[in-house]
Protein backbone atom coordinates (compact mmCIF):
# COMPACT_ATOMS: atom_id res chain seq x y z
CA UNK A 1 0.00 0.00 0.00
CA UNK A 2 1.03 3.29 -1.22
CA UNK A 3 2.15 6.38 0.92
CA UNK A 4 -0.27 9.41 -0.27
CA UNK A 5 0.89 13.35 -0.65
CA UNK A 6 -1.48 16.09 0.36
CA UNK A 7 -0.91 19.61 -0.63
CA UNK A 8 -2.18 21.37 1.96
CA UNK A 9 -2.35 24.67 0.32
CA UNK A 10 -5.07 23.07 -1.67
CA UNK A 11 -7.33 21.20 0.47
CA UNK A 12 -11.04 22.12 0.19
CA UNK A 13 -12.17 24.44 3.31
CA UNK A 14 -13.92 22.78 6.10
CA UNK A 15 -16.37 25.23 6.73
CA UNK A 16 -19.29 23.23 4.39
CA UNK A 17 -18.95 19.64 5.89
CA UNK A 18 -19.04 21.00 9.59
CA UNK A 19 -22.03 23.05 8.67
CA UNK A 20 -23.83 19.44 7.91
CA UNK A 21 -22.40 18.40 11.39
CA UNK A 22 -24.30 21.41 13.34
CA UNK A 23 -26.93 20.18 11.44
CA UNK A 24 -26.92 16.77 12.76
CA UNK A 25 -25.83 17.33 16.50
CA UNK A 26 -22.45 16.13 15.50
CA UNK A 27 -19.53 17.37 17.48
CA UNK A 28 -15.82 17.59 15.56
CA UNK A 29 -13.40 19.34 18.12
CA UNK A 30 -9.60 18.38 19.46
CA UNK A 31 -9.41 15.93 21.97
CA UNK A 32 -9.01 17.11 25.31
CA UNK A 33 -6.19 15.31 27.70
CA UNK A 34 -9.17 14.00 30.23
CA UNK A 35 -10.70 11.88 28.00
CA UNK A 36 -7.08 10.46 26.57
CA UNK A 37 -8.46 7.11 28.70
CA UNK A 38 -11.98 6.91 26.76
CA UNK A 39 -10.89 7.52 23.48
CA UNK A 40 -7.77 4.87 23.62
CA UNK A 41 -10.04 2.49 24.70
CA UNK A 42 -12.48 3.32 22.44
CA UNK A 43 -10.09 2.76 19.32
CA UNK A 44 -9.00 -0.31 20.85
CA UNK A 45 -12.37 -1.65 21.24
CA UNK A 46 -13.65 -0.38 17.50
CA UNK A 47 -10.51 -1.10 15.35
CA UNK A 48 -8.64 -3.80 17.25
CA UNK A 49 -5.75 -2.29 16.14
CA UNK A 50 -3.21 -1.93 18.61
CA UNK A 51 -0.92 0.47 16.82
CA UNK A 52 -3.43 2.62 16.25
CA UNK A 53 -3.96 3.15 20.12
CA UNK A 54 -0.37 2.97 20.63
CA UNK A 55 -0.09 6.42 18.02
CA UNK A 56 -3.40 7.68 18.84
CA UNK A 57 -1.49 7.60 22.59
CA UNK A 58 1.34 9.69 21.20
CA UNK A 59 -1.35 12.07 19.81
CA UNK A 60 -2.18 12.83 23.23
CA UNK A 61 1.66 13.76 24.02
CA UNK A 62 1.19 16.67 21.64
CA UNK A 63 0.96 20.31 22.98
CA UNK A 64 -1.81 20.64 21.63
CA UNK A 65 -2.96 17.48 21.18
CA UNK A 66 -2.74 16.15 17.66
CA UNK A 67 -6.12 14.34 18.11
CA UNK A 68 -10.25 15.11 16.98
CA UNK A 69 -13.01 13.15 17.99
CA UNK A 70 -16.42 13.57 16.63
CA UNK A 71 -19.21 13.19 19.36
CA UNK A 72 -22.55 13.22 19.93
CA UNK A 73 -24.45 12.88 22.82
CA UNK A 74 -21.39 12.05 24.53
CA UNK A 75 -20.67 8.98 22.17
CA UNK A 76 -17.16 8.64 20.25
CA UNK A 77 -18.35 8.48 16.26
CA UNK A 78 -14.66 8.90 14.80
CA UNK A 79 -11.13 10.02 15.48
CA UNK A 80 -8.38 11.45 13.52
CA UNK A 81 -4.67 11.87 14.44
CA UNK A 82 -1.72 13.39 13.19
CA UNK A 83 2.20 13.93 14.32
CA UNK A 84 1.53 10.38 15.76
CA UNK A 85 3.49 7.69 13.04
CA UNK A 86 5.89 10.38 12.28
CA UNK A 87 6.14 14.30 12.18
CA UNK A 88 3.85 15.60 9.29
CA UNK A 89 1.60 12.08 8.84
CA UNK A 90 -1.85 12.19 9.43
CA UNK A 91 -3.56 9.41 10.48
CA UNK A 92 -4.69 7.06 12.06
CA UNK A 93 -8.05 7.79 11.45
CA UNK A 94 -11.31 5.68 11.67
CA UNK A 95 -15.23 6.04 11.83
CA UNK A 96 -17.55 3.42 13.50
CA UNK A 97 -19.26 1.55 11.43
CA UNK A 98 -22.71 2.88 12.47
CA UNK A 99 -21.41 6.23 11.83
CA UNK A 100 -19.86 5.60 8.25
CA UNK A 101 -21.62 7.32 5.37
CA UNK A 102 -22.59 10.70 7.02
CA UNK A 103 -19.53 12.75 5.79
CA UNK A 104 -17.91 12.12 9.37
CA UNK A 105 -14.62 10.69 8.05
CA UNK A 106 -14.82 14.22 5.64
CA UNK A 107 -15.06 16.56 8.51
CA UNK A 108 -12.44 14.47 10.81
CA UNK A 109 -9.61 14.86 7.60
CA UNK A 110 -10.27 18.52 6.52
CA UNK A 111 -10.09 19.71 10.44
CA UNK A 112 -7.03 17.77 10.99
CA UNK A 113 -5.43 19.02 7.42
CA UNK A 114 -6.31 21.76 8.45
CA UNK A 115 -4.89 22.22 11.54
CA UNK A 116 -1.81 20.73 10.36
CA UNK A 117 -1.59 23.28 7.18
CA UNK A 118 -2.24 26.40 10.68
CA UNK A 119 1.26 24.62 12.16
CA UNK A 120 3.24 25.70 9.65
CA UNK A 121 3.23 22.19 7.51
CA UNK A 122 2.83 23.17 3.78
CA UNK A 123 2.43 19.06 2.93
CA UNK A 124 1.06 16.18 4.56
CA UNK A 125 2.12 12.09 4.09
CA UNK A 126 -1.02 9.20 4.16
CA UNK A 127 1.22 6.41 5.04
CA UNK A 128 0.19 3.08 3.51
CA UNK A 129 -3.35 3.95 1.88
CA UNK A 130 -5.17 0.76 1.06
CA UNK A 131 -7.07 1.22 -1.97
CA UNK A 132 -10.31 2.22 -0.85
CA UNK A 133 -8.99 4.43 2.01
CA UNK A 134 -7.04 5.87 -1.53
CA UNK A 135 -9.84 7.13 -3.45
CA UNK A 136 -11.22 8.49 -0.10
CA UNK A 137 -8.01 10.58 0.68
CA UNK A 138 -7.85 11.53 -3.40
CA UNK A 139 -11.74 12.62 -3.43
CA UNK A 140 -11.62 14.66 0.15
CA UNK A 141 -8.02 15.86 0.05
CA UNK A 142 -6.93 15.58 -3.99
CA UNK A 143 -4.06 13.32 -2.12
CA UNK A 144 -1.79 11.95 -4.91
CA UNK A 145 0.02 8.86 -4.52
CA UNK A 146 3.68 8.89 -3.77
CA UNK A 147 5.15 6.39 -6.21
CA UNK A 148 7.75 3.42 -4.79
CA UNK A 149 6.30 4.11 -1.42
CA UNK A 150 5.44 0.82 -0.47
CA UNK A 151 6.88 -0.75 1.94
CA UNK A 152 7.15 2.79 2.99
CA UNK A 153 8.03 3.64 6.92
CA UNK A 154 6.14 1.01 7.83
CA UNK A 155 8.72 -1.77 6.63
CA UNK A 156 9.89 -4.03 9.76
CA UNK A 157 7.03 -2.63 11.98
CA UNK A 158 6.52 -5.42 15.18
CA UNK A 159 2.88 -6.89 14.35
CA UNK A 160 3.64 -9.66 17.58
Amino acid sequence: MPDMLVKLYYIPDVDPVMVQMFTMDVQVRRAMAAEKHHILGWVQNEFNILHWTSECDVAFSRQPISCFIAVKDSAILGFACYDSTLKGFFGPTGVSEDARGFQIGRALLLTALHSMKQDGYGYAIIGAASDENSRFYKAVARATIIENSTPGVYAGILNV
